[in-house]
């Protein structure tokens, strides 16, 4: 297995986890047809801010094996 496709199977499957993460966290908000029903500043706490930190770091993970599998090539 080259370089090449190993970042393709790296890329894919932190792109599903991050699907699965931001849909959790879209459906733990009760979401409406137009957006949120609360449309008042809060705070997150607990599972959704370790949530939404998870987020965070699987785009930069996301985006720094794009980078790398660029350059490889």
């Amino acid at each position: 297995m080259d370089l090449q496709t190993a970042m393709n199977i790296v890329q894919i499957i932190i792109s599903l986890v991050l699907v699965v993460v931001i849909l959790v966290q879209v459906r733990g908000q009760g979401v409406g047809l137009f957006g949120g029903g609360e449309s008042s500043f809060r705070t997150r706490r607990g599972i959704e801010k370790t949530l939404f930190q998870f987020t965070i770091v699987l785009v930069v993970l996301f985006i720094a094996t794009s980078i790398i599998s660029v350059r490889a090539l």
